[in-house]
């Protein structure tokens, strides 16, 4: 297609804040967010302090517990060696906890998210977050050419979707797209602002370890940023392959 710039390649959403993400073939786009994107939450059950990977390495091992929700919406989650197990629950409460080694909790995020059967307690999301994380392989590829012996892995910065694009040699190239208009298959976006990165782009995952100069790299090179954050101004349902052009 003239004008393509790239092609979608993974689709992410993440039922649970700061748990691991769950790979889609496509995903449902709202004005607001991803459909069944950070529904619920993991907090420290004995003051109802939210999971922070990024600050407090009590919360490090966070990014390994998997999640997915089941065709009628409903969490669940997996530990490290373990099977699914339905969340929030009792018995998911209990392996989160007995893995983290102190007492957590899934939970809700506000009555709306929470299924009828729910009768538990709640809490509140921690931040406004963009409707859209979107992130090129061409920058993941001038991130590994920064520093050749970290792994850029997607999964260290939490997108929505991952375009497929030819690298562009020394740039981040999305970081300067702030104000343009997307579209990305049926998908019309507006690029809002880069997306700053923050300590939980260095924590440990299945398939990766700890990596300080995965940030240090973003600081030196890209003012802290990776990947950009878009407002939605055509909602629609992407899959994987769809392409990605500029509408201005």
């Amino acid at each position: 297609m003239a004008g393509e710039l790239g092609t979608v390649s993974q689709l992410w959403r993440y039922p649970a804040s700061s748990l691991a993400g769950e790979r889609l073939d496509a995903i449902s786009v709202g004005l607001k967010t991803v459909d069944g994107d950070r529904l619920f939450g993991l907090v420290d059950a004995s003051d109802g302090e939210i999971a922070r990977p990024d600050r407090e390495t009590k919360w490090h091992k966070v990014p390994l517990i998997r999640t997915r929700l089941s065709e009628d919406r409903r969490l669940e989650v997996a530990l490290p060696g373990g099977g699914w197990l339905p969340a929030p629950g009792p018995e998911s409460d209990r392996a989160v906890s007995a893995f983290l080694g102190f007492d957590a909790s899934i939970r809700p995020f506000g009555a709306e998210n929470a299924a009828p059967d729910y009768a538990g307690p709640r809490t509140e999301a921690r931040y406004a977050k963009a409707p859209i994380h979107l992130l090129t392989t061409a920058s993941l590829a001038r991130l590994k050419a920064l520093h050749p012996e970290g792994t850029p892995d997607p999964r260290r910065f939490r997108p929505n979707i991952v375009v497929d694009m030819e690298p562009v040699e020394g740039a981040f190239p999305e970081t300067e797209w702030i104000g343009r208009k997307l579209a990305v298959g049926d998908l019309l976006l507006t690029v809002s602002e880069p997306c700053r990165r923050c300590g939980f782009t260095i924590i440990a995952q299945d398939g990766f370890d700890t990596d300080p100069g995965i940030l240090r790299n973003l600081v030196r090179h890209n003012a802290h940023n990776l990947g950009i954050y878009c407002t939605v101004d055509r909602p629609a349902r992407i899959e994987i392959g769809a392409p990605m052009r500029f509408m201005d």
